[in-house]
């Protein structure tokens, strides 16, 4: 099934100080479980990307998904280590992701949108630099 990738990405971000590979497991899992959630639901959907700053002054990422949704009552379960909603799921790409942000001083917590899909959001420290 196609669908369209839509990044909405803010130019003007801080930097953070972060493990490349980790964060981009990261990115990789919350596509990929966005398209899955798109797949699953049989119709045409949007994967969203949005970066943008905070208002205070963090970096806040977002991946929103137009797929099968994330009932209310599942919204923070689906962190948990073996929990799944897949049947081919091991259920620890979240709880992964989860660690790897909040070993980053972030967060990462899940929404479900007003019509339809889901959104996971997480946050970075923004670097400090150093004045001379």
């Amino acid at each position: 099934m196609r669908f369209p990738s839509i990044p909405k990405l803010t130019s003007e971000l801080p930097n953070v100080r972060a493990d490349k590979v980790q964060l981009q497991q990261v990115f990789m899992n919350l596509m990929l479980n966005g398209i899955d959630a798109i797949n699953e639901g049989n119709v045409a959907g949007d994967l969203t990307i949005k970066s943008q700053r905070n208002p205070d002054g963090q970096v806040l990422i977002s991946v929103s998904d137009t797929g099968i949704g994330l009932p209310p009552e599942r919204a923070d379960k689906v962190f948990d280590a073996f929990f799944t909603t897949k049947p081919q799921g091991t259920g620890m790409g979240l709880s992964i992701s989860r660690s790897i942000i909040e070993s980053h001083g972030g967060r990462l917590w899940a929404t479900g949108n007003s019509e339809r899909g889901a959104t996971f959001r997480f946050t970075l420290p923004a670097t400090v630099a150093a004045h001379a």
